[in-house]
């Protein structure tokens, strides 16, 4: 699965939209991921109005990069589930799923994490969210501008490895 080692953080994106079978194809990716107790605490908001992208990218400091995207994509954690603890690590598998399939799709993406706060609040205002979803990520999503946007770079660190002990 070449797309582990080459998937980049991209940040500029050409001004042509995605094609509505891409967009199926890296939420079906997204909704693979494994989870706690098979619960797949996932809900998605698909946001591909210019305007609404616009406004988007106000909700943190790192979040400009959003007026160059022609897609985002809210990752929203249902709330309320039996096995909360385990949520973070369920939907960090199931963006990065998204963000690999994006790069098997031709496209570039970059994810930018909502936490909590001033920034959720934000997200949870402008899309009337109700409260059984709360804001966990928002994926810039498109069409690299720059040609090998997604290209390898060997991150493996021998050191960092360590077996039956430290």
């Amino acid at each position: 699965m070449n797309n582990i080692f080459t998937r980049r953080s991209v940040r500029k994106f050409l001004p042509r939209a995605v094609e509505p079978e891409k967009i199926d194809r890296i939420l079906r990716a997204a909704m693979q991921a494994p989870s706690a107790t098979n619960q797949q605490p996932w809900e998605f908001l698909v946001v591909d109005d210019r305007q609404l992208i616009d406004r988007l990218s106000q909700f943190s400091q790192y979040s400009k990069l959003l007026l160059g995207a022609p897609l985002a994509v809210v990752a929203l954690e249902r709330t309320g589930l039996r096995a909360r603890t385990f949520v973070p690590q369920d939907m960090g598998a199931c963006v990065e799923n998204l963000m690999l399939q994006a790069v098997e799709e031709g496209l570039g993406s970059v994810w930018m994490g909502v936490g909590g706060g001033e920034r959720r609040r934000f997200i949870n205002d402008m899309f009337s969210l109700p409260r059984t979803v709360e804001p966990f990520a928002v994926i810039a999503v498109g069409y690299p501008e720059e040609e090998n946007a997604n290209h390898f770079t060997d991150r493996y660190e021998e050191e960092r490895v360590h077996f039956n002990k430290y």
